[in-house]
């Protein structure tokens, strides 16, 4: 078994629920619709790699960099030291290419941008929506694949996030097929209870117990609080 990317802090057990963290040089799928808590989940784990002293770059469709900072202090992640130490490199999207420019480029412009990927971790969030254009059919698909296996045949890890209805089904196939790791979000809601949960499809390379499912939820000031029970 390698080594691990540990996610642990103090205020909750999501490392014990999930494997004592990412195991190092994996690929990491975390798959939901929008609303289902996909940048809540990365947010936590972003504070307990930095909070373990791996570094992290993360590449946001939808935050600036004030955006992210405001929203990490009301989560309670304190995060500006690291920002400006440089173990944390936050690239916002959006500023850099608009929301109305054609996409169709991004993947090789991501793929070129080799000072991106010098961290432990590279995480991508939303990367369907990035890459919506020229995500299509699987070859593409299996291209990317190839460019992500080479970060982590050096070691790194890299997690991104998606949403389905986003991407053509065949596109994600691959993704869903060799990732280490699998993460799918389920939000539902009983008598005007909404649930959310993570249902661990796939967990490789790790000797670690790794819940089947574990329910959370996000409270301003908190963070994530992890539930004890759940209901799907």
């Amino acid at each position: 078994m390698g080594d691990i990317y540990k996610l642990q802090i103090a205020r909750d057990d999501l490392h014990d629920q999930l494997g004592q963290g990412l195991p190092t040089g994996t690929i990491t799928l975390i798959e939901g619709a929008k609303g289902s808590g996909k940048s809540a989940i990365l947010e936590r784990m972003i504070f307990g790699f930095l909070s373990n002293e791996h570094s992290v770059t993360c590449i946001s469709t939808e935050l600036t960099v004030k955006d992210f900072i405001d929203q990490m202090y009301c989560l309670d992640y304190p995060i500006a030291s690291w920002l400006l130490n440089g173990r944390l490199k936050f690239v916002p999207v959006y500023p850099l290419i608009g929301n109305s420019r054609n996409r169709k480029d991004f993947l090789g412009m991501l793929m070129s941008s080799k000072e991106l990927f010098n961290s432990d971790v590279i995480i991508i969030d939303t990367f369907s929506s990035l890459v919506s254009n020229s995500l299509r059919g699987e070859e593409n698909s299996i291209n990317v694949l190839g460019f992500f296996k080479k970060l982590t045949g050096m070691n790194k890890s890299v997690v991104v996030s998606v949403d389905p209805d986003e991407v053509e089904g065949e596109a994600l196939s691959p993704f869903e097929s060799d990732s280490h790791v699998y993460l799918n979000l389920v939000v539902s809601q009983v008598g005007g209870i909404i649930s959310r949960n993570i249902m661990v499809k796939r967990f490789a390379n790790t000797q670690y117990r790794v819940s089947p499912m574990i329910g959370f939820r996000i409270e301003p000031n908190v963070g994530m609080v992890i539930e004890i029970t759940s209901v799907v």
